[in-house]
This record gives structure tokens, C-alpha cells and sequence, in this order.
């Protein structure tokens, strides 16, 4: 049976409850909002005043983590500087969920590479999580959309170094000195988005905003502009075929910037972290495109 995603060409922040309501999925207990913090400097995250009345309206709390690499989010300290740079708190709360340690520790049973992943032990503070993701390219990822959110943007900063090294290391200081041949990294962000998953055991959604589309993630301080035009707000029950389908709406767009982004991510064969969590069972990458007036 193929998943159902659910599309919305305006961006509003209307719009985004409406897509999330569409799933006809109700988060419950405390409920979770996986974000971006967006890097010093970025100019294309999605910014809290625009996600705010979707938050509201589940009653959520943004939750981020620390980083693995050098930047204005790698320690609790300047995270927090940053977080209130950008002001995250001043519309709803927010969560730095490795703030302090020891951090919880996943299992990943059935792993083509990672047999444990390390994330936030706060995230063992949810009942429910919704994943908000900015939809974009990435330098090492090839694209960004809720499958990156779900590893390593739930994995703390030995986490990450865990998954981007492809399990070879969690120390951070020799992230750059171990970063293995790329498809196992892409298997690896696979793995540890399975755990999440599982983790939560289906009290999930997934929204992918395509809006501000660079082929650099809110990670980049210095990211490139957007090299699309906006497309619009894609929802599902499944990760993988709500990136799938935002795969597939680049592809076939008309726009002619596509061809930066489409360059980014099969330069880094982007499309395998898609194909290894489908076949870890996390979702379907055959899914039913429905669009919302």
C-alpha cells in the first residue's frame, strides 16, 4: 500500500497546520518539534516566528542538539547564545536536549552499519514528535529533509560524530580524520533515523517545508542563496516518502536552478539515504501524492 503525502503549494504558517491536520493524526502527551536552529549566519532556516502557530497549536516544544563541527553550536554555551540570537524562546519552548550528559543510547538491531546510536537524553522526555523540516541541499548529505532530521539532528555531538564517521568514532575531535567512503555514511544516517523511529514506535509526522531551497544546509554559515523558487509543503506519516516525493518535485520541476541542486545531490549520491531506510523497513518510497487547496 503506498504512502500517503500530502502537498500544499502555498507556504503559510496556516497552511502548515492544515497539512499537519490532513494526516488526521493527533500527537499526544508531550509532544516533540524536531527543528533547525540554523548556523550563525545562515539566512534560509526556518525562522520560529513563522513556525510558531503550528507549534502552538500541538502544544509543542522545539527540540535541537548540539554539533559535531566547529561553529556557533557545537558547545552547550554557545548553542544557547545562539538560540537566543535567533529567539527561539520567545515564541514557545525549546529544548537542547544533550545540553548536559549522559546522553541515551538507541539500539539499531537489524543496522547495515551502526548497532547503537546516541541521541539527546531528552528525547526520552517525549511521547510524541513532530519532525519540521527545511527542505535543502547539504554539503556532505547530498539533501536535507526529515530523514537527516530524525539522525543527526536528534543525535547528540558524539551522535553525529558517530554517524558521520560511520561508526568508527564518537569523539568528535577525530571527526575529520575518519569520515568513511560515503554510501556508508548515507546507510549510517539511515540507521540511526530507524532508531527514532522505533523509538517512538508511530506517534510521528513529518512535514517538509520547500521553501528558501539552497543547495546548502542551515548548517552553513555562509550558505549559497536559494537556487529554486519555493514549491511548497509536503506531509506524511512516512519520512522516507515525504522525502521521496520532495525528491521527485525537484526533479520534475520546470524551475532551472533544479540543476544546481540536482548536482549536489548525486554528486554525494544523496538518493541512498532514501533507498537504505526504505529497506530497513523505516517507510515506503511508493507513495500517493495528494494535493490540498
Amino acid at each position: 500500500m503506498k504512502s500517503k503525502v500530502y502537498f500544499i503549494k502555498d507556504i503559510t504558517p496556516e497552511n502548515i497546520i492544515k497539512a499537519y491536520e490532513a494526516l488526521g493524526k493527533k500527537l499526544e502527551g508531550k509532544v516533540a518539534v524536531k527543528m533547525h536552529s540554523g548556523e550563525h549566519g545562515n539566512q534560509n532556516y526556518l525562522r520560529p516566528e513563522f513556525v510558531q502557530d503550528v507549534i502552538k497549536h500541538v502544544n509543542g516544544t522545539v527540540v535541537e542538539c548540539n554539533t559535531a563541527y566547529e561553529g556557533a553550536r557545537n558547545t552547550t554555551k554557545k548553542h544557547r547564545e545562539l538560540i537566543k540570537e535567533h529567539e527561539w524562546e520567545k515564541y514557545f519552548p525549546f529544548d537542547l536536549m544533550d545540553a548536559e550528559g549522559p546522553d541515551l543510547e538507541l539500539d539499531v538491531p537489524n543496522g547495515k552499519i551502526l548497532k547503537k546510536n546516541y541521541v539527546g537524553k531528552n528525547l526520552a522526555n517525549y511521547d510524541s514528535m513532530m519532525v519540521l523540516s527545511h527542505f535543502k541541499g547539504h554539503a556532505m548529505g547530498g539533501y536535507g529533509g526529515s530523514l537527516k532530521q530524525l539522525s543527526i539532528g536528534c543525535a547528540s555531538s558524539a551522535g553525529k560524530t558517530l554517524i558521520h564517521t560511520a561508526g568508527v568514532t564518537d569523539n568528535q575531535y577525530e571527526l575529520f580524520n575518519n569520515l568513511p567512503v560515503q554510501d556508508h555514511f548515507l546507510e549510517a544516517m539511515a540507521d540511526a533515523a530507524s532508531s527514532v523511529v522505533n523509538h517512538f514506535n508511530g506517534n510521528m509526522v513529518f512535514i517538509n517545508v520547500m521553501k528558501n531551497i539552497s543547495v546548502d544546509c542551515d548548517c552553513d554559515g555562509n550558505a549559497s542563496a536559494p537556487c529554486m523558487a519555493d514549491v511548497g509543503i509536503l506531509a506524511s506519516l512516512d519520512p522516507v516518502a515525504v522525502d521521496q516525493a520532495c525528491l521527485d518535485l525537484v526533479y520534475n520541476s520546470t524551475d532551472p536552478g533544479k540543476d544546481k541542486l540536482i548536482e549536489r545531490i548525486e554528486s554525494l549520491h544523496g538518493v541512498h539515504t532514501v533507498e537504505a531506510a526504505a529497506d530497513l523497513g523505516v517507510g515506503s518510497r511508493e507513495y500517493e501524492l495528494i494535493t490540498i487547496e
